[in-house]
């Protein structure tokens, strides 16, 4: 089962996806909120959406094109206060992902950095038995619900940056219950656009390179199997298409298991403040910036898992570069 949320003016509604059409829900206008009901009523989510279908459909092509009064909304948002949705990630979480870093760094094999140092460590301990810690992956922070971008919204290259550039992946989505209790309420497609020339100067540029605009969806899918996910992720300029790779995701590509992933995240207490939510991005395959291509304004990234419905879609867009500091002003 797919959910989307969509609105029309002030008007919020969440919907199941049966392709052509779009089935929508009544009584709740968030996907955070038939989440909150779930954990209160201890209703499987699957169970209380059917429990709410309505005999409206909308039509999902011209809504996916962006036609009409409807428009696809994030996923998974937090409603009333966007900076409660804390984004994070976990680097070189895939086998793919930790050769394209080790290259861009421009390290000899002899010379491992860091990272490739973490990304065996991962390999070691990071699938620990069902009762075990394994050990800890790499962390970082992305930002908050503010920087998130729905299906067709531009990720914008601040005045500031160096550059921009895909990294298509998958993100589980959690929710903080009364009890500080985590729940997986499920996963998404992502985009959890970076500054890769910025990164590249010095890896200690990592977590000053992560604070950008990032998207998410369309579609959220409850509880998948995450074992071994196939997808495709492409760049179209003038709308043709530049630079196309098969990518895969699930625990079969990755050198740590969800469960130890999860762990290491919620661990904190600081992540189990009750009614926050989470998007934690499970780590990216290829980056089109490992294969040599920048990103130009206009250009268009296409993210699409098996099994996640429609392809997530945002054009690049740059600002102006900054030619002055930011002014800051003194209140003594």
């Amino acid at each position: 089962m797919r959910l989307v949320q969509l609105a029309a003016e002030e008007t919020r509604r969440v919907a199941i996806v049966e392709e052509p059409g779009l089935c929508l829900l009544r009584d709740f206008e968030s996907i955070y909120a038939l989440a909150m009901e779930a954990i209160r009523s201890g209703v499987r989510l699957p169970a209380l959406v059917n429990n709410h279908r309505t005999e409206e459909v909308l039509a999902y092509d011209a809504i996916y094109r962006g036609d009409g009064e409807w428009r696809l909304l994030l996923p998974i948002d937090h409603p009333q206060e966007p900076a409660r949705c804390h984004v994070s990630g976990t680097g070189l979480t895939h086998l793919g992902s930790a050769r394209d870093r080790q290259a861009m760094h421009g390290r000899a094999e002899q010379e491992l950095t860091d990272s490739m140092k973490m990304f065996r460590w991962g390999l070691e301990a990071g699938r620990p038995e069902q009762n075990a810690i394994g050990v800890a992956p790499e962390w970082f922070y992305k930002g908050n619900g503010t920087l998130a971008r729905a299906h067709g919204d531009p990720l914008i290259v601040p005045g500031y940056a160096e550059d921009g550039g895909e990294e298509a992946e998958l993100a589980a989505i959690y929710l903080i219950g009364p009890q500080g209790d985590p729940y997986r309420v499920g996963m998404t497609q992502g985009n959890e656009f970076s500054d890769h020339v910025f990164e590249k100067r010095n890896y200690l540029n990592l977590a000053g390179s992560k604070l950008r605009t990032f998207s998410l969806g369309p579609e959220l899918r409850f509880d998948p199997e995450f074992a071994a996910i196939p997808g495709n992720v492409r760049i179209e300029r003038n709308g043709r298409e530049l630079w196309a790779q098969r990518i895969a995701s699930g625990e079969t590509e990755m050198c740590h298991s969800l469960r130890n992933l999860e762990h290491h995240h919620f661990k904190f207490a600081l992540h189990r403040q009750p009614g926050d939510v989470h998007v934690h991005f499970l780590g990216a395959h290829s980056l089109s910036f490992g294969h040599g291509i920048q990103l130009k304004n206009g250009d268009v990234m296409d993210v699409q898992f098996e099994g996640f419905g429609r392809a997530l879609r945002n054009p690049v867009q740059f600002e102006t570069k900054l030619e002055a500091p930011v002014a800051i002003h003194s209140l003594a």
